[in-house]
């Protein structure tokens, strides 16, 4: 299963994904993405963890390179944000580009029992997607357009 969470900033769509991952039997996974370049980003990671501090996550800083990443088979994995992800790969000095960022998602995907991406809103009148509300499609697979920094990258979701 796929699970995409989409939202503005500082819209409440971590608590909403960290409650969803919390619904699903198995291990908890946190995949974190967001470098801490400076002290608003550190602040801002802090802010996150002592929000999960009780959830049961094990938490992974990978910024980079999901493809080189195992996680083990009865995972849920909560990645944290494609928006980061997407950068780091694209922007940073080892990043492999967008095509990395999707390849790596992707390995997750085979990898665990489900995964669960936060990103920016993009397109959410498209998707009948407000304020995190789930979309539900009758069918379970969509494509879902979502952009950072001028780039397009397809996923294909089971639930939005």
């Amino acid at each position: 299963m796929f699970t995409l969470v989409i939202g503005g900033a500082a819209s409440g769509k971590s608590e909403y994904a960290e409650a969803h991952v919390e619904t699903l039997p198995g291990r908890r996974l946190y995949i974190a993405t967001m470098e801490p370049w400076d002290e608003e980003c550190r602040a801002r990671i802090a802010r996150h963890q002592a929000a999960r501090a009780h959830k049961r996550f094990t938490t992974v800083e990978c910024y980079r390179n999901l493809s080189q990443l195992t996680v083990p088979p009865d995972s849920n994995v909560l990645l944290e944000c494609l928006g980061n992800l997407v950068a780091n790969e694209r922007y940073g000095r080892q990043g492999g580009g967008v095509a990395q960022a999707v390849a790596g998602v992707a390995h997750l995907l085979r990898q665990c029992r489900h995964v669960t991406v936060v990103t920016n809103e993009v397109y959410s009148s498209d998707l009948r997607c407000h304020k995190n509300q789930p979309y539900i499609s009758s069918n379970d697979r969509h494509i879902v357009p979502t952009s950072n920094l001028g780039n397009t990258i397809f996923f294909k979701c089971s639930t939005i």
